[in-house]
């Protein structure tokens, strides 16, 4: 549980300078969502979880909420949860 708050604290800390350098998932709909802009787009993060050597980020506005998944340090993948 330690381990996950510094993680996400490190995360929130340096979120701009990670997402800015994501990259873009294609969705169903063919619309592409970087952590960066959906930072920018004012999504915040709400939780984050460890899938064994990756984590999970999500993030919501209002009733809109995305899972971005960190593959590595600077490549994560975005995608609509709803």
């Amino acid at each position: 549980m330690g381990r996950t708050l510094l993680l996400l604290g490190g995360l929130l800390a340096s979120g701009s300078a990670l997402a800015q350098t994501s990259e873009p998932s294609t969705q169903s709909g063919g619309a592409s969502e970087t952590m960066a802009h959906l930072l920018s787009r004012e999504y915040e993060i709400k939780a984050a979880v460890p899938n064994g050597t990756k984590l999970i980020v999500f993030l919501q506005k209002g009733t809109s909420a995305y899972a971005c998944e960190f593959v590595s340090v600077t490549k994560t993948r975005c995608g609509s949860v709803n």
